[in-house]
């Protein structure tokens, strides 16, 4: 069976999980847990290196990234979050999205409302995730949608046709919980939301905030599991303590 037809039996059933990664070593862990998928997403423009926005990173950065997740995991299915600009048409969407299939991804993620896009490349057999709500390539600033009841309908028919299209899932991503309830019951594809409520039908965070490693990065949708920004800088200062003052290397950690 296709894994997206795996996930999307999920829905009704059990609650999905999705978590990103950018590299080898941190796909190896989370390959090692419960997770059911794995986001390469764009956010690693922020995250991995600095931009103020995900607009930044390139196709060819995707890829990079994308293959040195697929490396490390083994079971985990991956997902390719598509950038700005790579699915401007179909045609290009279908050359982009078969360049992440080969980086070894299983399937990939479009922001927006593309029906010809997703009908195209779901046609052509790839796997095709969406993503409604706050569009972070698009947005002029981050901050919830569908509040107004206008925005909440668009949002809703956007959501409708991408499940027309065939999507195997949906990111809901910061709406109000009441709105990513409605969409969840109305559409057939499991919505996995981040700051859409406790009604989606499975959830996603960045890893690098459940970690912990900014202290700047405070919305209210995010729960911190752990504070590693604090456990580096320990050690880091630990290590020079212990370099200067000759406690490293010791006896046990050298060669004789």
């Amino acid at each position: 069976m296709k894994f997206g037809e795996k996930i999307k039996r999920m829905k009704g059933n059990r609650k999905i999980v999705m978590l990103t990664a950018y590299d080898y070593l941190t796909a190896k862990i989370l390959d090692e847990t419960p997770i059911d998928l794995i986001l390469v997403g764009d956010s690693l423009a922020m995250t991995f290196q600095g931009c103020k926005d995900t607009r930044k990173v390139t196709m060819e950065q995707m890829l990079y990234h994308s293959m040195a997740v697929a490396k490390g995991s083994e079971k985990t299915p991956v997902i390719g979050d598509m950038p700005v600009d790579s699915y401007s048409t179909p045609a290009k969407a279908l050359r982009n999205a078969g360049r992440f299939l080969k980086a070894g991804t299983h399937g990939i993620k479009i922001e927006g409302n593309h029906p010809k896009v997703v009908q195209t490349l779901t046609e052509a057999g790839i796997s095709v995730m969406g993503h409604v709500g706050l569009l972070p390539q698009t947005a002029e600033s981050y901050r919830v949608q569908g509040r107004e009841e206008k925005t909440a309908e668009l949002i809703l028919k956007e959501a409708l046709e991408l499940d027309e299209c065939g999507v195997f899932s949906m990111v809901l991503e910061c709406v109000p919980e009441s709105l990513g309830r409605k969409i969840t019951e109305n559409i057939k594809a499991p919505t996995i939301g981040i700051g859409a409520g406790r009604f989606c039908d499975g959830q996603v965070l960045v890893i690098s905030d459940i970690l912990g490693l900014d202290n700047r990065f405070t919305p209210k949708f995010l729960k911190k599991y752990a504070n590693l920004r604090e456990t580096i800088r320990n050690v880091a200062q630990q290590f020079s303590k212990e370099v200067r003052s000759g406690l490293y290397p010791d006896n046990e950690h050298i060669y004789h």
